[in-house]
């Protein structure tokens, strides 16, 4: 049999009709669009790749980010604290304790936690938190692989193949980021949270490194990066406003509660970043509030406030109520757009 050109526009005669069909034929099928091109792309990749691995790659991911979608749609309102650290920390140790009581007292702020399951600082952090609200991300590995006690069995711990697949669940489903010190994986865990809400991939979000006191963990670390990558241009002075040192409990839970103060999400339309506030600012402060931010605007006539949704946000109608502040981020500055958002939220 002839082997037919697949396209994702509608050219492909029968093969449309058949996938039509069987998603017809399913039924409860919500973004057809959406998946009419998983469909397709699962048969180019049929046809383009002779490499068995390759598809058991692409089969296995997309098993897993469905079930991650799964598990954390339930809870999309609530907001959620993905918490890093090492696995070697032992019951006992001071930096065990202080995550157990970052658990607990996010757990009585409303917050559920995301961990990767395993001992040490993660183990800590759930037993504060307690499993209800709880979420483990595991990692199948040869060692430190079993989820911890109070994750064993717990229907939200999802266990992992890829760690690529497992990272995008750390910072897909959270609305902060706290790191305790660890090891190479806690490190990469942290700067890779960096770059995503450096470079915009990630939308902004509290990120509070925490360590006991009198610890020099990640002063250190903030130390190099100012020596080194901020010494030779590789980084930006803006970039440190993206994280907060704390080394207290209270101190880490205030960071992350006043970041959503006032503000709430944002939202790109066509040119415009539309942030959306939990609360209007006070008349008369949009000219000083330009004026201070002038320089991440890519257009200095497009900055506005707006009591209720634009027209292209129709499709978030539980959120249509928030005042907006609409404006033409470059998309370049992200530290000083979480320099903005600070700023609004003590307005």
């Amino acid at each position: 049999m002839k082997q037919l050109e697949l396209h994702f526009t509608r050219t492909n005669g029968p093969a449309d009709e058949a996938i039509e069909k069987l998603i017809s034929l399913v039924g409860g099928i919500r973004h057809g669009d959406m998946v009419r091109e998983m469909i397709l792309a699962a048969l180019k990749a049929g046809q383009e790749c002779e490499d068995r691995a390759d598809l058991k790659l692409m089969n296995t991911t997309l098993k897993e980010m469905r079930f991650t979608t799964k598990i954390f749609g339930p809870y999309k309102k609530t907001k959620k604290v993905t918490v890093f650290g090492s696995a070697r920390t032992g019951p006992g140790e001071p930096i065990y304790e202080m995550a157990q009581l970052f658990g607990r007292r996010l757990a009585e702020k409303g917050y559920m936690v995301i961990t990767g399951a395993g001992p040490g600082i993660m183990q800590a952090v759930n037993e504060g938190a307690g499993p209800e609200h709880s979420f483990g991300v595991n990692i199948r590995l040869p060692f430190e692989q079993k989820a911890n006690p109070v994750l064993e069995g717990n229907p939200r711990t999802i266990n992992y193949k890829y760690f690529f697949s497992r990272k995008v669940a750390f910072i897909k489903e959270s609305d902060a980021v706290a790191v305790f010190p660890g090891g190479f994986g806690t490190l990469d865990e942290a700067m890779e949270t960096l770059t995503l809400v450096q470079t915009g991939k990630r939308n902004p979000l509290p990120i509070v490194l925490l360590d006991e006191p009198g610890g020099t963990y990640w002063t250190r670390w903030k130390l190099f990066l100012q020596g080194e990558l901020l010494r030779l241009g590789y980084v930006s002075a803006m970039d440190f406003s993206l994280f907060d040192l704390v080394s207290s409990v209270d101190n880490a839970v205030e960071k992350i509660d006043r970041f959503y103060h006032r503000y709430h999400s944002l939202r790109y339309v066509r040119d415009r970043l539309v942030i959306r506030l939990v609360s209007p600012i006070a008349p008369g402060q949009e000219t000083a509030l330009k004026e201070s931010f002038s320089d991440i605007l890519a257009s200095p006539h497009e900055f506005f406030f707006s009591k209720k949704a634009l027209p292209e946000e129709t499709d978030e109608p539980e959120i249509s109520h928030l005042p907006r502040l609409a404006l033409s981020f470059n998309r370049r500055d992200f530290g000083r757009l979480h320099q903005l958002i600070d700023h609004l939220n003590t307005m």
